[in-house]
């Protein structure tokens, strides 16, 4: 058995041989990979976060065993319980290096944090967006017509703008009542429709008359990059840019290497598909902090990317 194992760190690329037990933050530093610590390695900042893979990594010509690392210790375990931690992580200053391993450093581990950008160009546009706001006054519940309240909605669209086919999920009609009673049967519904045969879904809805912008979110799915532009839905206007790696790259630098590692390690399309998820989800944020918006109001995205990264 080999007294020592081959770390690859990602995305950096960077990687080496290093004895078995030492911590990974160690071999981060020694390769002068780019994983922020300020505790001094006592567990206590979390500022070392990384993320191991496991499986079989054909790009690096290499299987990653399940205990390639050592397993939680103590510090870790009350780390979690105490603060969180975000499950497939583990913190680099305890986790020790117990055979061959690919570990991802996420950009909130960084040190120097990464700046993407990928510039919106400004172009005159005929808006008409698939998501838009209307105000409707609702016929009030009486008990010579039994009809519920959705049902008296759905009329209230047809009849003020000959808008039909209308649907709304579970969380919306949970609403429902009591925002028509505070709005005393006024609302400001807000509609979505995709395509021309698609029906109209209800996103939101908000008592009397709300006239809140209403933000939507352009992006461009890259294999290396994510870049995202906030717009406002009224005018077109790109409020904010932002952009980070794209997480998948800890399953292969390239395409051909994720679906090499989706078609040889079962789940392994899932496990892809959540980074990419969580990834989105930490840039819509980002950005809507950035622009000063809740991220509430972003009711809409559209997302271009080539077939592999789709699938």
């Amino acid at each position: 058995m080999a007294d020592d194992a081959l770390v690859i760190f990602t995305p950096s690329g960077k990687r080496g041989r290093f004895a078995l037990g030492t911590p990974v933050l160690t071999a981060a530093r020694q390769l002068g990979v780019d994983l922020d610590s300020v505790c001094g390695g006592r567990g206590i900042c979390s500022k070392c976060q990384i993320t191991p893979g496991y499986g079989e990594f054909p790009k690096h010509g290499l299987t990653v065993a399940a205990d390639a690392l050592s397993d939680w210790n103590p510090v870790e375990e009350r780390y979690k319980r105490i603060r969180g931690l975000i499950d497939g992580r583990r913190l680099g200053c305890q986790a020790k290096v117990m055979g061959d391993v690919v570990i991802d450093v996420p950009p909130e581990s960084q040190v120097h944090k990464q700046v993407i950008r990928k510039s919106a160009t400004e172009r005159h546009i005929e808006m008409d967006p698939a998501t838009r706001a209307v105000f409707v006054e609702v016929q009030e519940p009486d008990m010579h017509e039994p009809t519920g309240d959705f049902e008296r909605l759905v009329q209230a669209l047809k009849d003020q703008w000959q808008i039909e086919g209308v649907e709304a999920g579970l969380d919306i009609l949970r609403r429902l009542q009591p925002v028509l009673r505070k709005g005393e049967w006024k609302a400001t519904v807000v509609l979505n429709r995709g395509n021309h045969d698609a029906a109209h879904r209800v996103l939101d809805i908000f008592p009397g008359f709300h006239d809140g912008p209403l933000y939507g979110l352009a992006v461009d799915l890259g294999s290396t990059t994510i870049a995202a532009h906030l717009c406002d839905l009224s005018d077109g206007k790109v409020l904010a840019s932002s952009g980070l790696m794209n997480p998948q790259i800890r399953f292969g630098e390239d395409l051909m290497s994720r679906v090499s590692y989706a078609m040889m390690n079962p789940g392994g399309d899932v496990e892809m598909t959540r980074a990419v998820r969580e990834a989105l989800d930490s840039l819509a944020r980002a950005i809507a902090q950035e622009a000063g918006v809740e991220p509430g109001a972003i009711y809409e995205m559209v997302i271009v990317c080539n077939p592999v990264m789709h699938h």
